[in-house]
């Protein structure tokens, strides 16, 4: 027996039947909040089909290759930054800025993931600490899971102040700003542009050669085309001029 699968759309006539319209039916079991969070940290296809994804729109994009690849290089770039939660819109301001392609520069912020981001994380944040002449004792202080979670406890907790008498408290924020987020911003810089230029000049030329060969093979279809016509249509001009 055939089973339609779920989340698929198929074509009802109305009762008159005369026009129809594309009905979309929900999952039949909506996933839960924990498979939503296990997806965002290994999709179903595997990253290794989400990165040829991703490729393939950027490949398709009907732009410049240029501006493609520059849209690229801005959000590689922008996926070294610690704004979690703000790389579209970075990525978007500065790929007006740049006048790159915007999609492309959505796409290239994919290049942050749950698989790059600790390796990310590890090597801006000690970078950083080099930069700024600081270096971070893990004897004396949280962790950096826990220096989160204190930020996030601050946040909640001064949130809740504002409506009531509690008292707000900066520590847990002021750690957090001074010890993860300031390293992680200034050290990202470095080898934010130097990926993000490497990304620009990778990109630009395959993005360019494959626009080029679909061109060809769009062209070449046309003329097949355009001549299968011709030949269908030939013998009924010869009988006419019989």
């Amino acid at each position: 027996m055939w089973h339609r699968p779920s989340g698929t759309a198929i074509w009802r006539a109305s009762p008159d039947g005369r026009e129809g319209k594309n009905v979309v039916f929900k999952r039949r079991t909506p996933r839960t909040y924990l498979q939503l969070l296990a997806e965002a940290f290994w999709p179903r296809g595997g990253w290794t089909r989400a990165f040829h994804y991703v490729k393939h729109r950027i490949r398709r994009l009907p732009d410049n290759p240029k501006r493609i690849a520059r849209g690229v290089g801005v959000g590689v770039f922008v996926s070294f930054t610690p704004l979690f939660g703000l790389h579209f819109i970075v990525a978007f301001l500065g790929a007006k800025f740049l006048r790159a392609n915007i999609l492309a520069a959505l796409l290239g912020t994919f290049f942050g993931n749950p698989l790059t981001f600790p390796v990310i994380a590890l090597v801006s944040m000690k970078l950083g600490y080099l930069i700024l002449g600081t270096t971070f004792d893990e004897s004396q202080h949280a962790t950096l899971f826990g220096k989160f979670v204190g930020a996030g406890e601050d946040l909640r907790n001064n949130f809740f102040a504002i409506f009531t008498d509690a008292t707000m408290h900066w520590v847990n924020l002021s750690n957090f700003f001074t010890e993860v987020f300031l390293p992680y911003l200034v050290g990202g810089l470095v080898p934010g542009i130097i990926t993000g230029v490497v990304s620009y000049y990778l990109s630009e030329p395959i993005i360019a050669a494959y626009q080029k060969h679909r061109r060809k093979r769009l062209k070449d279809r046309f003329e097949k085309l355009k001549a299968r016509l011709h030949s269908r249509s030939a013998p009924g001009q010869e009988q006419n001029k019989g």
